[in-house]
């Protein structure tokens, strides 16, 4: 998907054309400039502690599922280029939701279409039937993109696939598809179980702008639409999922979200969303398609979710695109009201190298506590008491983030929020990575995700105040580790896999 398109238009325009492209489009070393000799993972703007696929395009976050120790996470994936199209379902497991690794591609196109985004589950009681061993069946649902059938085209529809191995291989519902064309393009199922009515519950984008539909089924595989709502602002990708109020042991709340991140707070029967609150935003810059993850154990209890920072740039790469830092949501009692806020999940302590930490430490116009640190990759933990300053700035590896006191604004290069002290306080949580700054300001109900090539020459930090003087009351820094291991490959080995690849969806498509 792109922000500046609709999903129809983006791929039209990406995919003229495309059956008569030729072989070495589609080779990872026809990307402008890639360092051939690279070792691959550790490439110049490879980030080094978010997902990115091996090579080529990325986009979407799909069927995002725990099982037995594993976070499955499938993402919209072109195997075959660096630029969107032939959109299959890539597959990465993680057992910490930081190191991943990329296993073989899960979903592949057929004669009903492309595989666009859509969501998985643990089909815990076998109510689909499919279950064939002792492993428990995870079942994933999907849209077809008809458009981009072979070898006619046809309607979006909504489709079906199961793994009776933990998910390492993949079969297609013989029943295909499950729902039907219901209006246009309409697409990216995300189902969730509702244990009350003890039915599946899917959420449906409808290819017009801030609508949606809501569908049941006993058994993943006979769906009836239950409601038609709708979301303003917002478009594909939508979730919906319980969340217990913060400090408020037993309550519940229910949150519909569409892709860009906007939601409402409300009630659900396990039929219909009532809506209890507006509209309500929580991010802003390189994100999209965010999901939730389905099956987290009980004793866990968190709500976690990933997206993709879309629209990146990662000049003469064998890849394209990254995913977000995979967070923790709470639903929190704020003075602005009840919101969903987020912040980076535990987990990262996981690759914390050497931490720096200063206590009551002055801030001022030309001082910096910070500027023995250097490194490319960090995580800051800050509080800031304001006092008598006017502006507090950050440099991020050459990157300002800058709060100003009179307005109550905190911008990072074109985005600005609204961000008002605690108590004379202010708090920030920071992610850098070699192309990316993720920002969770105090309770991170508002957050910024930047995706952008960050100066290579500057591992520097800094934090200043001017036209008055501030105080970091607790400042902590870690340097950071790479989630990559060492590898003896390098990006021209890739090319090899390229070619025989190609082959294999030319044999698919008919190419």
């Amino acid at each position: 998907m792109n922000p500046k398109l609709t999903r129809r238009d983006f791929v039209k325009s990406v995919t003229a054309g495309a059956a008569s492209i030729g072989v070495l489009q589609f080779l990872p070393s026809s990307s402008p400039g890639a360092d051939e000799g690279a070792e691959l993972y550790h490439e110049k703007y490879r980030p080094q502690f978010h997902f990115t696929p091996k090579m080529n395009w990325m986009n979407d976050p799909n069927g995002l599922v725990y099982y037995k120790g594993e976070y499955h996470m499938f993402f919209q994936h072109n195997p075959f280029g660096i630029n969107w199209g032939n959109m299959t379902w890539g597959h990465a497991v993680s057992k910490d939701l930081v190191h991943w690794e990329q296993l073989a591609n899960a979903i592949e196109p057929d004669e009903l279409g492309t595989i666009f985004s859509g969501s998985a589950v643990v089909d815990w009681k076998n109510t689909s039937g499919l279950q064939t061993g002792d492993e428990n069946v995870l079942v994933a649902l999907y849209t077809a993109a008809g458009e981009f059938a072979k070898p006619e085209k046809k309607k979006f529809t909504q489709c079906l696939a199961y793994s009776n191995d933990r998910g390492r291989t993949w079969v297609k519902y013989h029943g295909n598809p499950i729902v039907g064309n219901i209006r246009d393009d309409d697409r990216d199922p995300k189902v969730i179980w509702h244990e009350p009515t003890k039915k599946w519950v899917m959420v449906l984008f409808l290819d017009k702008d801030d609508e949606f539909a809501i569908l049941i089924s006993p058994n993943l595989i006979n769906w009836e639409i239950s409601q038609i709502l709708t979301l303003e602002g917002s478009r594909e990708c939508p979730d919906l999922f319980p969340m217990e109020i913060a400090g408020n042991p037993g309550s519940e709340k229910w949150i519909f979200r569409g892709g860009n991140g906007r939601y409402r707070i409300g009630r659900f029967d396990g039929r219909e969303f009532t809506p209890e609150s507006e509209v309500l935003d929580s991010v802003t810059g390189n994100y999209y398609a965010v999901q939730t993850w389905s099956d987290i154990p009980e004793h866990d209890g968190r709500t976690l979710q990933i997206a993709w920072m879309r629209d990146g740039e990662f000049p003469g790469m064998v890849f394209n695109q990254q995913m977000t830092i995979p967070c923790e949501l709470t639903l929190r009692t704020l003075p602005e009201g009840m919101r969903l806020c987020h912040k980076p999940v535990r987990e990262i302590k996981n690759i914390r190298k050497r931490l720096f930490e200063f206590k009551n430490a002055a801030l001022e116009q030309g001082g910096n506590p910070l500027k023995e640190i250097t490194g490319k990759l960090f995580e800051i933990e800050a509080e800031i008491e304001i006092g008598t300053a006017k502006e507090i700035t950050f440099m991020l590896r050459g990157t300002p983030m800058v709060y100003s006191c009179p307005d109550k604004t905190l911008t990072c290069r074109s985005r600005k929020i609204s961000l008002s002290p605690i108590d004379g306080k202010l708090k920030f949580h920071i992610l850098v990575d070699r192309t990316s700054i993720e920002i969770f300001p105090n309770e991170g109900n508002m957050c910024i995700f930047l995706s952008f090539p960050l100066d290579t020459e500057n591992e520097s930090l800094g934090v200043h105040s001017g036209g008055g003087q501030a105080k970091a009351t607790d400042l902590k820094v870690w340097t950071l580790k790479s989630i990559w291991l060492k590898t003896s490959r390098s990006v021209a080995d890739l090319s090899n896999d390229g070619i025989v690849n190609f082959l294999d969806f030319a044999m698919l498509t008919g190419l």
